[in-house]
């Protein structure tokens, strides 16, 4: 039987020492084997968000406005049909609250899709749909460069998730800086 070692000072520090270097190793090569799926992940659902937020069209081209990658929707003859913005506010409730939305050519809401939320599950986290097309909040076709989209608690348009308010308050927030670069982007 081996004998075990002393308990003094340099021989704990020197068996956490061990126990963190290999932790450590063990994280980082789970991170570098982990990174590109997530990285792929991300991609397919920012490409599926595009397709489902904007009208029909045959191509699209990424412009960079204001350092955010947004894509701009052409059909064959290139006739722009709409723009993707993705926008994230800061206001939400458990945090960011980001968002791929689509605005056709005139400035009118496409459609939206949920890219991140900490939002609370059952109460925030409705956002997904409660803003959608023929929902209580709905925001698809309105115009934010004609339309007040605020909740309507503060004198806006928009009915609030019922029992959270600024997740709702958040997303119109993001509307109106995804509708700022929207703006940028069709006059570039």
């Amino acid at each position: 039987m081996a004998k075990k070692a002393e308990s003094t000072l340099i021989n704990m520090l020197l068996s956490l020492t061990v126990i963190a270097v290999v932790a450590g190793a063990i994280l980082a090569l789970v991170s570098g084997v982990t990174a590109e799926p997530i990285a792929k992940a991300e991609q397919a659902k920012t490409e599926n968000a595009i397709k489902a937020v904007l009208p029909d069209f045959d191509h699209l081209e990424t412009k960079d406005i204001d350092g955010i990658a947004c894509n701009l929707a052409y059909t064959a003859d290139n006739n722009l049909v709409g723009i993707a913005v993705p926008a994230t506010s800061k206001k939400g409730f458990g945090g960011d609250l980001g968002i791929m939305y689509g605005f056709d050519a005139e400035g009118n809401i496409t459609g939206y899709q949920v890219l991140k939320t900490a939002e609370t599950p059952g109460l925030g986290a409705k956002a997904a749909e409660w803003f959608q097309k023929g929902a209580k909040g709905d925001v698809i076709g309105k115009n934010p460069g004609t339309n007040n989209i605020t909740v309507s608690k503060d004198g806006g348009e928009v009915d609030a998730i019922s029992g959270s308010t600024i997740t709702s308050r958040a997303f119109c927030d993001a509307i109106a800086i995804a509708y700022e670069l929207y703006k940028k982007g069709v006059n570039e």
